[in-house]
């Protein structure tokens, strides 16, 4: 998902005039992971790799975050097209806690993961949102539309909190 580079002054994504293609809920689903990287990219382009990686006052890293955000967003996608989730999709939600990327490569990787998330949403958003789905082995209920939802605000979620722990590596660095 390539995101037109912002500009000044910064005009969220909802009021860019884009996407109008596609169907209201569909389009606010992309504007949230639009308005996820911009502030990701604001937050974090001057971390190093090492604050990245860093756990300050016990939080979960930014790299954590990161990962986090790109591979359940494929997760949540999958339920919301009605499938389960792979061997492969588990082995990777379990090796979220660790790694050892630089912040380039956790950007890269968050961007293919939305780029192909786009393409999954703007086949999702002439759907029946109401069309039930479940999740996980206990099939918890939910909607094609809940899930579809719950893509945005899990990532908006999870976005705040690299914004927050960001600020505290920021503010915690030495002033010398």
């Amino acid at each position: 998902m390539s995101t037109p580079a912002t500009p000044a002054p910064y005009t969220e994504p909802w009021l860019r005039g884009t996407h109008t293609e596609v169907p209201a809920v569909g389009r606010a689903v992309l504007h949230a992971l639009e308005l996820a990287l911009d502030d990701i990219r604001k937050w974090t382009e001057d971390l190093t790799n090492a604050e990245v990686h860093a756990q300050p006052l016990g939080l979960p890293s930014v790299a954590f975050h990161l990962r986090h955000i790109a591979r359940s967003a494929d997760r949540i996608l999958t339920y919301a097209e009605g499938d389960q989730l792979t061997a492969d999709q588990l082995a990777v939600m379990k090796a979220e806690q660790t790694g050892a990327e630089t912040l380039a490569e956790l950007r890269g990787e968050l961007e293919a993961s939305f780029h192909n998330a786009a393409a999954r949403i703007r086949a999702l958003a002439n759907g029946n949102y109401d069309e039930p789905r479940g999740v996980g082995r206990k099939q918890l209920p939910t909607s094609m539309g809940g899930a579809l939802i719950h893509v945005a605000d899990h990532t908006q979620r999870h976005t705040g909190q690299v914004v927050t722990t960001a600020k505290a590596l920021k503010a915690m660095r030495d002033p010398a």
